[in-house]
């Protein structure tokens, strides 16, 4: 499995199913990467056509294979409710490098309720170890000294 930095670009979501009878939903995403979890702003009074253009970065180790998004609206008076959920495989990404912007459904319940729209990037992780600890191994001891 590779190792590296995910970068998300969360875009928008369509067509949503609204969650609120009287007014607009104000929805914001939860992003999750295995035990890595960051939260959107909230589109405050944007219903179902939400707009973010934020940027996300998660760190990709051993095992790690899909993203998941919640999509969830912000509530004052109640706790918040679930709008739906997508999840997205990783394993196109890590062949490709980058993914543009794309829709994925958003489903609730094995229900279609809307898509959310985002971009990927990959960026592997370089060399073998990482630069800081290879430089302390060949100061103490290493090929360096036992040359003289």
């Amino acid at each position: 499995m590779p190792r590296g930095t995910l970068d998300v670009l969360l875009v928008c979501a369509k067509g949503l199913k609204s969650t609120d009878f009287f007014t607009k939903m104000d929805p914001y995403v939860i992003l999750t990467c295995r035990t890595q979890e960051q939260k959107s702003s909230v589109a405050s009074g944007q219903g179902s056509e939400a707009e973010w253009n934020e940027n996300f970065v998660f760190t990709i180790s051993n095992g790690i294979s899909e993203l998941t998004l919640k999509i969830m609206d912000k509530d004052s008076l109640t706790s918040d409710d679930f709008v739906g959920k997508a999840t997205i495989p990783l394993e196109p990404l890590f062949m490709e490098g980058n993914l543009p912007p794309t829709p994925y459904n958003v489903v609730k319940d094995e229900e279609y309720c809307g898509e959310i729209k985002i971009g990927l990037s990959f960026t592997p992780e370089q060399g073998g170890c990482e630069q800081e600890f290879c430089a302390e191994q060949e100061s103490y001891g290493g090929w360096k000294e036992s040359s003289f």
